[in-house]
């Protein structure tokens, strides 16, 4: 199944053969200290900066009903996001995985954001649209 957006996510989620646990790991786009001009640049072009992560939190697919439910979420917490970054953890003999199983796999996320090896997640901004990184 190809996931263009946000739903695709979900529905590729709730058939998966074990059930799923998604994590998502919220980050602002921020400046490089001392950027060069070219940092600048790039960051103003939106095409640039470093990815700070300012929250993370496990759901199942089913306590999701669509993007703008999990953004208005978020802004509850008060705390500003650019980008998500999500991930799907598989459960096994038909149980999902728990929150605490999720744990330490959303802290590995976290670390891999901060060091920029975002690869094997699924980006979306803040409007729910679908971000790809070269």
């Amino acid at each position: 199944m190809s996931i263009s957006n946000f739903s695709d996510l979900l529905a590729a989620a709730k058939i998966q053969p074990e059930p799923q646990r998604l994590l998502f790991v919220f980050v602002g786009v921020e400046m490089p200290p001392q950027a060069t001009p070219e940092q600048v640049q790039r960051f103003e072009e939106k095409r640039g900066g470093y990815l700070a992560p300012v929250m993370c939190v496990d759901k199942l697919p089913a306590d999701i009903r669509d993007f703008a439910a999990l953004a208005a979420e978020s802004r509850n917490t008060g705390k500003a996001w650019d980008l998500v970054f999500v991930a799907g953890m598989s459960g096994g003999n038909g149980q999902a995985p728990s929150s605490d199983d999720a744990e330490p796999m959303l802290k590995k996320m976290v670390e891999l954001v901060k060091a920029g090896s975002v690869g094997n997640f699924i980006a979306f901004d803040s409007d729910g649209d679908p971000v790809q990184f070269y």
